[in-house]
């Protein structure tokens, strides 16, 4: 316990959110809550932690600290749903993650030395591989979480195969990579090869991925970014096409690549 805890209060707290969780569920509670299951709760925790990570782009401190306890909530549900099921308590959650993360850390609670995040990285890589019992170095591309955005997943899985020494020495060798992947879905447009389509339009993205990895650019950021922009650009697009009286949908698409390259400039 550090010093500016007080003793007791964080842990009446958990009890306190876990018991108001159990009422919700209980005989008395809400009808909705009363329904949820594993399954139906998926959603919502992947929603509620997309709000932690926009709260957290915002730069808005109060709002992050509002969509944490959102999230705490679908945690605080499956912990109750298990517990209902027999399959596990709530303390069995903490437990196993305090018992992970001193297991994790032996630069902090135990003897092993370490110079930098990236030695850190490494002991924590090879301890969880070792006690995930993962022999080869496909097992650990293969745990990879595929309920992972695709995105997300992509980079993760090209950090992993690094550790194998599979990667690109530099970007250029994967940005020449990317130039293959896109003439080869070319070629594919031009066939009208539709069984190839979507299998070279993966390969595109996948090594778009790589460069993104390569120049220490998250993929999944940098795309809502680009999303963000394309938004923006297009509200513009539209404001100058309405003051100039006309409508979207009768333009010719040059004549809407006009405005949108005005847009570009504001």
């Amino acid at each position: 316990m550090t010093s500016h805890q007080k003793p007791g209060c964080h842990d009446g707290n958990w009890q306190r959110f876990l018991d108001v969780v159990a009422a919700l569920r209980g005989e008395h509670g809400c009808p909705w809550d009363k329904e949820q299951t594993y399954e139906s709760l998926t959603q919502y925790v992947l929603e509620e932690a997309h709000e932690v990570v926009a709260s957290v782009l915002e730069k808005d401190a109060d709002k992050l600290r509002e969509e944490l306890g959102d999230l705490l909530l679908e945690i605080g549900l499956y912990c109750q749903i298990a517990s209902e099921r027999g399959d596990f308590q709530a303390e069995d959650v903490l437990e196993g993650i305090i018992a992970k993360l001193i297991r994790r850390h032996p630069h902090v609670f135990g003897n092993i030395k370490v110079s930098d995040s990236d030695e850190v990285l490494k002991n924590w890589n090879n301890i969880k591989q070792t006690t995930k019992g993962q022999e080869t170095y496909t097992e650990t591309l293969e745990s990879i979480c595929k309920a992972l955005p695709a995105l997300m997943r992509a980079q993760k899985t090209g950090q992993r195969a690094k550790r194998a020494g599979m990667d690109f020495s530099d970007t250029n060798g994967a940005v020449a990579r990317l130039e293959d992947e896109v003439s080869e879905l070319k070629q594919a447009l031009n066939n009208n090869a539709s069984d190839l389509i979507e299998d070279e339009i993966g390969d595109v993205l996948f090594s778009a991925v790589n460069v993104s990895r390569l120049t220490g650019i998250d993929a999944e950021e940098a795309l809502s970014k680009a999303t963000d922009k394309f938004i923006r650009r297009f509200a513009a697009v539209e404001k100058m096409i309405r003051c100039d009286g006309q409508d979207m949908k009768a333009l010719t698409i040059d004549e809407l690549d006009a405005y949108w390259q005005k847009a570009k400039l504001l």
